[in-house]
């Protein structure tokens, strides 16, 4: 499956754009580190865009993402992106196995707390988002109180990586789609002459 035929999928069924957008930041990670690790960067960016395709029509921890892996069977993907999505959740008790799996796991929440950093800079940029704006951040507990830390945290080891060098990572794969999210912001005042 190519990542539009995804990104078609993702289409029908999520009509909340801020959602969309989320798993467009999570796809754009998910491509980054297959790249890095020399991976089928198409297919992990699928993994990505797939990974919450069903959250609006199962909007509970109950039933997402199982519920929605009937609906990609239909659809015709592959059972390896479908393990893969229902890797994501906690509730599934699908053991994360695989390199993709880990990295799902590890882009999933990460990419909600640089986005809401990105969002509160005057710029409103990920083009100029550093890491350590996002470490500042990460200690006030009060904002994006929705973002779990301690799973955020859980995830880069599961993963292997530094969870600092993996947000450096992350804020360098979501900048490659930053027009697309709406964050690249006015980094590049225009001069007066």
């Amino acid at each position: 499956m190519k990542p539009s035929e995804a990104l078609n999928i993702v289409r029908t069924y999520v009509k909340n754009e801020n959602l969309v957008n989320h798993m467009l930041s999570v796809a754009a990670a998910m491509r980054f580190y297959a790249e890095k690790f020399g991976e089928n960067a198409d297919k992990w960016e699928v993994v990505g865009l797939l990974h919450d395709f069903d959250w609006e029509i199962h909007p509970t921890l109950a039933e997402h993402p199982q519920a929605g892996a009937p609906i990609l069977r239909e659809l015709g993907v592959a059972e390896e992106v479908i393990r893969a999505v229902l890797s994501h959740g906690e509730e599934t008790r699908i053991p994360r196995q695989s390199l993709m799996e880990k990295a799902l796991f590890a882009c999933d929440e990460i990419t909600g707390l640089v986005t809401a950093v990105a969002l509160v800079r005057p710029s409103r940029s990920l083009m100029d988002l550093e890491v350590k704006s996002v470490k500042k951040k990460w200690k006030d507990h009060a904002f994006a109180a929705g973002a779990n830390r301690d799973e955020i945290e859980q995830s880069a080891r599961e993963f292997g990586v530094d969870l600092w060098e993996h947000v450096g990572n992350v804020i360098v794969a979501m900048r490659r789609i930053a027009p697309q999210l709406g964050l690249a912001g006015d980094t590049h005042p225009s001069v007066n002459i």
